[in-house]
């Protein structure tokens, strides 16, 4: 197999506007996409500068909104994004520590959880047999 990467996740949401809204205008990503394919399914997809896209989904009906759990972002600046964050209202954690860096809780206005990590250079990784050295 020669799988190179992700290229989409599907976050599952209840209202397509607030959605894209919360994450281009609260989280700063960047609107890439927002079409009308069928009248129930409109394509909205999101991305941050580097990393794989989110299309915000309403139409599978095994992913119900707020079903995601664990999309994890990553900062540059956990200290102020998470200051930023709360000022435009969202409820965010405390900093947390791990062995690979420190990261933030919080989630959209679905209910999706979200992570906010500052990974440390050189940290240890996290491998198949558990963390790596």
């Amino acid at each position: 197999m020669s799988i190179a990467g992700v290229q989409v996740v599907s976050v599952p949401v209840s209202d397509q506007d607030r959605a894209k809204d919360f994450y281009v205008a609260t989280l700063g990503l960047t609107l890439l996409a927002d079409q009308q394919f069928t009248p129930e399914m409109r394509w909205v997809m999101v991305a941050p500068p580097s990393g794989a896209s989110l299309t915000l989904v309403t139409w599978f009906p095994t992913m119900p909104p707020g079903s995601l759990k664990g999309l994890v972002f990553e900062s540059d600046d956990l200290e102020g994004d998470a200051v930023t964050l709360g000022a435009r209202g969202v409820l965010v954690s405390e900093i947390q520590s791990a062995p690979w860096g420190r990261f933030v809780t919080f989630d959209d206005p679905d209910g999706n959880g979200i992570v906010l990590q500052e990974s440390v250079p050189d940290a240890p990784q996290v491998d198949a047999a558990g963390w790596g050295e």
